[in-house]
Protein backbone atom coordinates (compact mmCIF):
# COMPACT_ATOMS: atom_id res chain seq x y z
CA UNK A 1 0.00 0.00 0.00
CA UNK A 2 1.28 3.48 -0.90
CA UNK A 3 0.21 7.07 -0.37
CA UNK A 4 1.19 10.27 -2.13
CA UNK A 5 2.33 13.65 -0.99
CA UNK A 6 1.12 16.53 -3.19
CA UNK A 7 2.03 16.07 -6.86
CA UNK A 8 2.31 12.28 -6.86
CA UNK A 9 5.32 11.85 -4.56
CA UNK A 10 4.89 8.29 -3.25
CA UNK A 11 6.00 6.46 -0.11
CA UNK A 12 5.33 2.88 0.99
CA UNK A 13 2.97 1.75 3.74
CA UNK A 14 5.54 1.88 6.53
CA UNK A 15 5.67 5.63 5.95
CA UNK A 16 1.95 6.11 6.60
CA UNK A 17 2.68 7.78 9.92
CA UNK A 18 4.27 10.63 7.94
CA UNK A 19 0.89 11.42 6.42
CA UNK A 20 -0.46 11.96 9.93
CA UNK A 21 2.40 14.34 10.68
CA UNK A 22 1.74 16.35 7.52
CA UNK A 23 -1.68 17.31 8.87
CA UNK A 24 0.05 19.05 11.80
CA UNK A 25 3.07 20.37 9.90
CA UNK A 26 1.56 23.59 8.62
CA UNK A 27 0.10 24.36 12.02
CA UNK A 28 3.60 24.32 13.41
CA UNK A 29 4.71 26.61 10.58
CA UNK A 30 1.98 29.09 11.44
CA UNK A 31 2.90 29.17 15.08
CA UNK A 32 6.52 30.03 14.40
CA UNK A 33 5.24 33.49 13.47
CA UNK A 34 3.93 34.25 16.95
CA UNK A 35 7.23 34.55 18.81
CA UNK A 36 7.53 38.06 20.24
CA UNK A 37 11.27 38.58 19.72
CA UNK A 38 12.33 36.04 17.12
CA UNK A 39 15.59 37.78 16.25
CA UNK A 40 16.71 37.68 19.87
CA UNK A 41 15.94 34.00 20.44
CA UNK A 42 17.93 30.89 19.66
CA UNK A 43 16.13 28.78 17.04
CA UNK A 44 15.17 26.03 19.48
CA UNK A 45 13.91 28.61 21.97
CA UNK A 46 11.90 30.24 19.18
CA UNK A 47 10.17 26.98 18.41
CA UNK A 48 9.74 26.00 22.06
CA UNK A 49 8.17 29.37 22.91
CA UNK A 50 5.23 28.65 20.62
CA UNK A 51 4.66 24.88 20.64
CA UNK A 52 2.45 25.10 23.73
CA UNK A 53 0.04 27.17 21.62
CA UNK A 54 -0.12 24.71 18.70
CA UNK A 55 -3.12 22.80 19.97
CA UNK A 56 -4.96 25.99 20.89
CA UNK A 57 -4.50 27.51 17.43
CA UNK A 58 -5.72 24.36 15.67
CA UNK A 59 -8.72 24.11 18.00
CA UNK A 60 -9.79 27.74 17.68
CA UNK A 61 -9.15 28.24 13.94
CA UNK A 62 -10.96 25.82 11.65
CA UNK A 63 -12.24 28.18 8.97
CA UNK A 64 -10.09 27.65 5.83
CA UNK A 65 -10.17 31.32 4.79
CA UNK A 66 -9.14 32.43 8.29
CA UNK A 67 -6.26 29.97 8.21
CA UNK A 68 -5.24 31.10 4.71
CA UNK A 69 -5.19 34.76 5.80
CA UNK A 70 -3.20 33.84 8.88
CA UNK A 71 -0.68 31.97 6.74
CA UNK A 72 -0.31 34.79 4.23
CA UNK A 73 0.17 37.48 6.87
CA UNK A 74 2.15 35.63 9.52
CA UNK A 75 3.93 32.62 8.05
CA UNK A 76 5.57 33.72 4.82
CA UNK A 77 7.97 36.26 6.39
CA UNK A 78 9.41 33.46 8.56
CA UNK A 79 10.22 31.11 5.67
CA UNK A 80 12.89 31.64 3.05
CA UNK A 81 10.92 30.41 0.06
CA UNK A 82 13.64 31.63 -2.30
CA UNK A 83 16.15 29.20 -0.80
CA UNK A 84 13.54 26.47 -0.43
CA UNK A 85 12.70 26.74 -4.14
CA UNK A 86 16.37 26.78 -5.10
CA UNK A 87 16.95 23.60 -3.07
CA UNK A 88 13.90 21.90 -4.58
CA UNK A 89 14.79 22.94 -8.14
CA UNK A 90 18.45 21.90 -7.94
CA UNK A 91 20.14 22.10 -11.35
CA UNK A 92 16.97 23.56 -12.86
CA UNK A 93 17.49 26.72 -10.79
CA UNK A 94 20.86 27.37 -12.41
CA UNK A 95 19.30 27.12 -15.86
CA UNK A 96 16.44 29.53 -15.13
CA UNK A 97 16.36 33.24 -15.90
CA UNK A 98 15.70 35.70 -13.07
CA UNK A 99 12.10 36.06 -14.21
CA UNK A 100 11.67 32.29 -14.28
CA UNK A 101 13.24 31.98 -10.82
CA UNK A 102 10.71 34.43 -9.42
CA UNK A 103 7.85 32.54 -11.06
CA UNK A 104 9.19 29.24 -9.70
CA UNK A 105 9.41 30.72 -6.21
CA UNK A 106 5.88 32.12 -6.39
CA UNK A 107 4.49 28.83 -7.68
CA UNK A 108 6.26 26.68 -5.10
CA UNK A 109 5.24 28.98 -2.25
CA UNK A 110 1.61 28.90 -3.35
CA UNK A 111 1.69 25.12 -3.72
CA UNK A 112 2.99 24.63 -0.18
CA UNK A 113 0.57 27.13 1.39
CA UNK A 114 -2.44 25.87 -0.58
CA UNK A 115 -1.62 22.26 0.23
CA UNK A 116 -1.25 22.56 3.98
CA UNK A 117 -3.70 25.33 4.90
CA UNK A 118 -6.75 23.07 4.29
CA UNK A 119 -5.09 20.36 6.39
CA UNK A 120 -5.34 22.61 9.44
CA UNK A 121 -9.13 22.60 9.40
CA UNK A 122 -9.12 18.79 9.37
CA UNK A 123 -6.62 18.36 12.19
CA UNK A 124 -7.72 17.18 15.62
CA UNK A 125 -5.62 18.59 18.46
CA UNK A 126 -7.09 16.67 21.37
CA UNK A 127 -4.29 14.13 21.85
CA UNK A 128 -1.25 15.70 20.14
CA UNK A 129 1.83 17.13 21.83
CA UNK A 130 5.05 18.45 20.30
CA UNK A 131 8.37 18.08 22.08
CA UNK A 132 11.23 20.38 21.05
CA UNK A 133 14.71 18.96 21.52
CA UNK A 134 17.39 21.38 22.78
CA UNK A 135 20.12 22.29 20.33
CA UNK A 136 23.50 20.62 20.86
CA UNK A 137 26.34 22.86 22.02
CA UNK A 138 28.10 22.19 18.70
CA UNK A 139 25.31 23.74 16.62
CA UNK A 140 26.59 26.26 14.08
CA UNK A 141 25.86 29.87 14.99
CA UNK A 142 24.26 30.77 11.69
CA UNK A 143 22.49 27.49 10.89
CA UNK A 144 20.59 25.02 13.05
CA UNK A 145 18.49 21.88 12.85
CA UNK A 146 15.69 22.11 15.40
CA UNK A 147 14.48 18.60 16.19
CA UNK A 148 10.91 17.98 17.30
CA UNK A 149 8.89 14.89 18.17
CA UNK A 150 5.14 14.85 17.62
CA UNK A 151 3.35 12.50 20.00
CA UNK A 152 -0.22 11.29 19.81
CA UNK A 153 -1.95 8.91 22.17
CA UNK A 154 -1.93 5.33 20.89
CA UNK A 155 0.30 6.06 17.88
CA UNK A 156 4.07 5.99 17.22
CA UNK A 157 5.94 9.29 17.71
CA UNK A 158 6.87 11.22 14.55
CA UNK A 159 10.01 13.31 14.12
CA UNK A 160 9.56 16.77 12.54
CA UNK A 161 12.78 18.73 12.09
CA UNK A 162 13.20 22.34 11.00
CA UNK A 163 16.34 23.41 9.18
CA UNK A 164 16.80 27.10 10.02
CA UNK A 165 19.31 29.77 9.02
CA UNK A 166 20.07 33.14 10.56
CA UNK A 167 19.51 35.85 7.96
CA UNK A 168 20.50 39.30 9.18
CA UNK A 169 19.71 38.45 12.78
CA UNK A 170 16.42 36.68 12.05
CA UNK A 171 15.98 32.91 12.01
CA UNK A 172 14.12 31.54 8.99
CA UNK A 173 13.03 28.04 8.01
CA UNK A 174 14.54 26.67 4.78
CA UNK A 175 13.37 23.05 4.99
CA UNK A 176 11.18 20.72 7.01
CA UNK A 177 12.01 17.02 7.38
CA UNK A 178 9.41 14.48 8.53
CA UNK A 179 10.68 11.03 9.48
CA UNK A 180 13.86 11.67 7.46
CA UNK A 181 11.87 12.79 4.40
CA UNK A 182 12.79 16.35 3.35
CA UNK A 183 9.89 18.44 2.11
CA UNK A 184 11.88 20.39 -0.48
CA UNK A 185 14.12 17.62 -1.77
CA UNK A 186 11.08 15.37 -2.17
CA UNK A 187 10.09 17.60 -5.08
CA UNK A 188 13.48 17.64 -6.80
CA UNK A 189 13.15 14.60 -9.05
CA UNK A 190 9.60 15.63 -9.99
CA UNK A 191 10.78 19.11 -10.96
CA UNK A 192 13.58 17.64 -13.09
CA UNK A 193 11.22 15.27 -14.86
CA UNK A 194 8.78 18.07 -15.64
CA UNK A 195 11.55 20.28 -17.06
CA UNK A 196 12.84 17.40 -19.18
CA UNK A 197 9.37 17.03 -20.73
CA UNK A 198 8.10 20.59 -20.95
CA UNK A 199 10.96 22.96 -20.08
CA UNK A 200 11.17 25.45 -17.22
CA UNK A 201 8.07 27.32 -18.36
CA UNK A 202 6.21 24.01 -18.36
CA UNK A 203 7.27 23.44 -14.75
CA UNK A 204 6.02 26.92 -13.84
CA UNK A 205 2.63 26.20 -15.43
CA UNK A 206 2.41 22.86 -13.65
CA UNK A 207 3.22 24.46 -10.29
CA UNK A 208 0.47 27.00 -10.86
CA UNK A 209 -2.04 24.31 -11.86
CA UNK A 210 -1.18 22.06 -8.90
CA UNK A 211 -1.39 25.01 -6.53
CA UNK A 212 -4.91 25.85 -7.76
CA UNK A 213 -5.96 22.21 -7.36
CA UNK A 214 -4.55 22.06 -3.83
CA UNK A 215 -6.33 25.28 -2.88
CA UNK A 216 -9.66 23.58 -3.53
CA UNK A 217 -8.84 21.12 -0.75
Amino acid sequence: MRFALPWGIHFDARKLLVKRALNTLFAAMVLLAFAAHAAEQAPDALVKSVVDDVLVIIKDNKDPQTLRTLAEQKVLPHFDFRQMTQMAAGQVWRQASESQKQSLENGFRSLIVNTYTPALSRTSSSSKTLEVKPLPASAAQGEALVKNVMKESGKPPVSIDYRMVNEGGTWKVVDVTIENISLVTSYRSTFSQEVAKNGIDGLIRTLEDKSKTSAKG
